[in-house]
Parts: structure tokens; sequence; C-alpha cells
């Protein structure tokens, strides 16, 4: 009698922990590659500007 139940108990076990264990979800999609912000390209500009600006000045 006791074979009986720990038969069952076995397999209502195995059966908890084979749900839990594929209870997880796929992992997340990795986040988006995010462009160089328009912001940025202006500042690399006024830069390069500014740098002509003094080369100009200094050959004057």
């Amino acid at each position: 009698m006791a074979k009986k139940y720990s038969k069952a108990i076995l397999l209502i076990l195995l059966i908890v922990f084979a749900n839990s264990a594929f209870a997880q979800g796929p992992p997340p999609p990795p986040p988006p590659i995010t462009p160089i912000d328009g912001g940025v390209v202006a500042l690399f500009l006024a830069g390069a500007a500014y740098a002509i600006k003094k080369i100009r000045d200094k050959n004057k």
C-alpha cells in the first residue's frame, strides 16, 4: 500500500517540478540599436566649425 502512494507522490512531484521548470517564458528581445541623435551631430559640426575658425585665425 505504501508503494502505491509513493508512486503517486513521485508522479505528482515530477509533474509539479516539470511544470515549474517550463513555466518561464522566452527571454526578452534585445534592446534596439539607438542611432546618433541630431543634437550630437550638431555638436560635432559646431566643434569642426570652431576648429576651422581657429585655424583660419592663426593663419592670418
